[in-house]
């Protein structure tokens, strides 16, 4: 193998390999990004208009149907 092959191969390698995943920081913030998104998806799915929508639309699809 070339030298200039060489290079490239471990080039390639420490790309891939390089750092071996987040660290305590990132960890940490990507925990609170989760129970964010979590507690909003929540909340919009345990409100008032998401029970009345699915209500309606159970009742229409019981009635019948009809857009």
């Amino acid at each position: 193998m070339s030298t200039r092959s060489w290079m490239a191969v471990s080039r390639l390698r420490a790309l891939l390999h390089g750092d071996g995943g987040m660290s305590t920081a990132e960890y940490a913030m990507g925990t609170v990004a989760a129970v964010a998104f979590a507690s909003l998806l929540y909340d919009i799915v345990t409100g008032d208009s998401i029970k009345d929508a699915l209500a309606a639309l159970i009742t229409r699809g019981l009635e019948g149907g009809g857009i």
